[in-house]
């Protein structure tokens, strides 16, 4: 096989942090990826890191998916895919590995460790899902179910902790609850863990993304936990709509770092101060050059620009670009 030219690799990030490990430091002072299913692929991390990202977020993979899935290393591009029998379940690249946060999902302490320490050797860090309301995630005990059994959510959390090698930050993502004194005797449950970082999605389990997040409940969280003398960055997830917003929420609510989802899916560019702002002449060809570099499936490339604000997207039903009078797509495919 003939190797892809060199001209069209993903640009590694001009800051680099340290390479040994990940502390709560760098949890700190900066603006993350999401955990996105589908939406958080390889070339969108490679992306976000590009224009600004400090770390990354993968999508959340369930513990028993990973642990029957085939390692598989690229020998052109050094790409790192998980392989289940039909699909890629999972992709990551050396170049992000010093950024890169590996989400889990789980409900048992021992899978959890087994699924961990089958991917710490491509990532830096490993993130309980303890957020996501979506049935494929609750239905088995995992994401938000487990903030209603805070026991089992912390001996995950140790699990993870005492398993893992130093070099390999554990943290989590929650929801707030449905009161403050509910939420704050759960993250006051969290911190004993050993963790590094709590991200905290300022949203209850009920409400969804039309919902306004609650960002002024943060504030007291991000109090408490540093009035208990632990070194554990707090993340803010919701609502945040870029680089600019990352610092009026900063300021708001006196948290360490910020994460964007939803923004970031319309434009992965978005951590940066002056993010890519035409689509169709910079966003969209940049990001497929870095899909195709990395043998992204075109049906999530696909799907990853479909989400772009104000891209439209014509293909041919073998996957090929067409570029006349702007992108459309195709409604019948």
């Amino acid at each position: 096989m003939a190797r892809r030219p060199h001209s069209t690799s993903p640009e590694r990030p001009a800051k680099r942090m340290k390479m040994d490990r990940l502390t709560p430091d760098d949890y700190r002072n900066g603006i993350f990826l999401a955990p996105m299913v589908r939406s958080g692929a390889l070339p969108t991390r490679l992306f976000a890191l590009k224009h600004g990202a400090s770390l990354v977020w993968g999508p959340e993979i369930v513990d028993k998916a990973i642990l029957h899935a085939k390692r598989v290393v690229d020998p052109d591009t050094g790409i790192i895919s998980y392989n289940g029998k039909s699909r890629s379940i999972y992709q990551c690249s050396p170049v992000e590995k010093p950024y890169l946060i590996y989400q889990i999902g789980s409900a048992d302490p021992e899978l959890a460790v087994q699924a961990a320490k089958v991917v710490m050797h491509d990532v830096s860090g490993i993130d309980l899902n303890c957020g996501c309301p979506k049935p494929f995630s609750t239905h088995a005990g995992m994401g938000a179910a487990l903030l209603s059994t805070p026991d089992l959510l912390c001996s995950i959390l140790r699990a993870l902790r005492e398993a893992m090698p130093p070099e390999i930050a554990v943290s989590c993502k929650i929801r707030l609850l449905s009161t403050q004194e509910e939420t704050l005797a759960l993250v006051g449950k969290i911190i004993e863990t050993g963790i590094s970082a709590l991200t905290v999605h300022c949203r209850t389990r009920s409400m969804r993304d039309r919902d306004a997040a609650m960002i002024e409940r943060l504030k007291e969280i991000v109090d408490f936990v540093k009035a208990s003398g632990k070194d554990i960055a707090v993340v803010e997830n919701g609502d945040c709509k870029g680089y600019d917003d990352a610092k009026r929420i900063r300021e708001m609510t006196g948290c360490d770092s910020v994460m964007i989802a939803r923004a970031a899916e319309s434009n992965p560019s978005c951590f940066s101060p002056t993010p890519l702002v035409d689509v169709e002449k910079t966003l969209y060809p940049a990001y497929i050059r870095v899909a195709k570099y990395v043998n992204n499936p075109w049906p999530l490339t696909k799907f990853c620009v479909g989400q772009f604000k104000g891209a439209h997207i014509e293909t041919s039903k073998k996957g090929t670009l067409r570029q006349g009078g702007g992108y459309r797509r195709r409604m019948d495919e």
